[in-house]
């Protein structure tokens, strides 16, 4: 501010809104990398050996990743074909544990989200992603979010 005096209240860094925010950026990586994995997967199969490529060809990402996983290559690999099972046992392992730290994120989301503002993720269409943001947007008064002219500001009416 020009004038030197703040407007608004600042954040207090303490309360349910500061807890969803840390939990949403954990998500919000743990997302990326997962579809980083994904995106890993499919441009190993293109330069994969061709029998490797045909039986893993138009599988969908979640079946691609349940047969990747449960590879059982050589320890030690010495060809290209054991080399390329044992690097998509690897990407698809990692795919599973980012679904499972992503589940596991949006559980203790859904409770906090929940806690800070029942009314917000009982309405229509309101799930705990969207309601998580205004949240944050809000900062730590939820009760802001009571007003329609606000609500209505935040989704950019």
């Amino acid at each position: 501010m020009l004038s030197g005096e703040a407007a608004g209240v600042p954040r207090s860094g303490d309360g349910r809104v500061e807890m969803v925010r840390a939990l949403r950026g954990a998500r919000r990586s743990a997302v990326k990398a997962r579809v980083q994995a994904a995106d890993q997967i499919q441009a190993m199969l293109v330069t994969a050996p061709e029998d490797l490529r045909q039986r893993l060809r138009g599988l969908p990402t979640k079946e691609l990743v349940a047969v990747a996983a449960h590879f059982r290559p050589a320890r030690e690999p010495e060809d290209v074909d054991e080399a390329t099972r044992f690097a998509l046992r690897s990407v698809a392992r990692r795919h599973r544990a980012l679904s499972e730290e992503t589940a596991e994120l949006d559980a203790q989301l859904g409770r906090l989200v929940a806690e800070a503002a029942p009314g917000l993720v009982g309405l229509p269409g309101v799930g705990t992603n969207h309601a998580a943001t205004l949240l944050v947007l809000a900062g730590d008064n939820p009760d802001c979010l009571k007003s329609e002219a606000f609500f209505a500001s935040l989704c950019g009416v």
